[in-house]
Parts: structure tokens; sequence; C-alpha cells
């Protein structure tokens, strides 16, 4: 759908420049856009670089695994029908630590990993094997739907995507939005929090 959505904005731009005479600015701008998205790429490489590579350090020093045991009054709080010991647990908490970050590219990952761990889970549940309550074949979980949307809502200690973009543009000050995005996503955090509660409990 996005595909098409972009195509046509597209299309609808050009259209309107060649009918203005404005083909040459259309022109210049595709070229100058064209190496901004380079650039910014090459600069967004360096930033994503580095902090994957301290998610790194941080797992391989007991960080992550460390910080995924305070997390887990939150996860059982969140996620109350998946077993302790199961896998999805790990890939959920890492998730959550990288998207609090702010590594959102980082955090994909875990966060596939976790939503194919949830699907396991959903299967044994058909199949009698693992407690909780199993919905028809083709239909997301509770928990895949509380996974997917504590994502979108996603806490950031450090925005470090946006940072970097405003950095790249020339901002005096790009880390100005650190407290702003705290405040925004926290405020999104709970909202879904009680959301996927609300419904959880209705389905009950």
């Amino acid at each position: 759908m996005l595909n098409y959505l972009w195509a046509g904005m597209i299309i609808i731009g050009v259209v309107f420049g060649a009918l203005n005479g404005k083909m040459p600015d259309i022109t210049n701008a595709a070229l100058d856009s064209a190496k901004e998205a380079v650039t910014l790429c090459i600069t967004m490489m360096g930033v994503m670089s580095f902090w994957v590579g301290m998610m790194e350090i941080a797992s391989r020093a007991g960080i992550i695994e460390m910080a995924s045991k305070k997390l887990r009054p939150l996860i059982r709080f969140l996620f109350p029908n998946i077993p302790e010991e199961h896998k999805a647990n790990e890939y959920i908490s890492t998730n959550f630590i990288a998207n609090f970050l702010g590594l959102g590219w980082a955090a994909t990952p875990a966060g596939l990993q976790g939503m194919a761990s949830l699907a396991d889970l959903e299967k044994e549940r058909r199949e009698g094997r693992a407690p909780g309550r199993a919905r028809e074949t083709g239909v997301a979980s509770d928990e895949m739907c509380t996974f997917l949307i504590m994502n979108i809502s996603s806490l950031q200690l450090i925005p470090v995507n946006v940072i970097a973009y405003r950095s790249q543009y020339g901002s005096v000050n790009p880390a100005a939005i650190v407290g702003a995005g705290i405040v925004a996503t926290a405020v999104s955090t709970v909202v879904a929090m009680v959301y996927c509660k609300m419904k959880a409990g209705r389905r009950v």
C-alpha cells in the first residue's frame, strides 16, 4: 500500500511540475536529494555501527542478561501467559532494551525472533502443550498484538536516529530533542500498556 502511495505522490509531483514549467527544479531536487540520501546513509551507518557494537559488547559482558532479569516483572505484567522459561522472554527483553536506547535497527532482529517465538508458542497452545488460550489458525495471539503495540509506542531514553538526523541537517544542538522524546514516548508507552490490558481483559 505504501508503495502505491509514494509512487502516486511522485507521479503527481512530476506532472504538476511539468505543467507549471518546473522540470529543471524537479531535476535539481532529485539530484540534490539523491546526494543527501547517500550522505545520510553514511552518517547513519556510522552511528548504528557504534551503538550495535556497544550492544554486542554489553551482551558479551552479561549486561543485557542482567538488564533482562530486571525487566522480568514488566515482561510478566505485559505477557502473563508466556511460560517463564520460554525463549520468547529473552527476545522480547532484548528488543525492549534496544528500543529503550533508541536503536530501532538493532531491535529489529530481536523483534523478528520474538514474533517467531510467540508464533511457536501459539502453535503449542493449539496442540495443547502450553498454557494460555489459543486462537484459530492465522489470527495473531494476544502476546503478538501486545508485542507489536509496545514496539510501536517504543519508550526511548536516547533517540539515536533522530539525533543523527538533526546532526546531519545542521542542528546546533542535536541532542536537545532528548527531553521531549522521553516525555512523548513515555506517554505513548503508558497509553499502549493500558490499551493492551483493556483489550486483553475484554477478551477474557
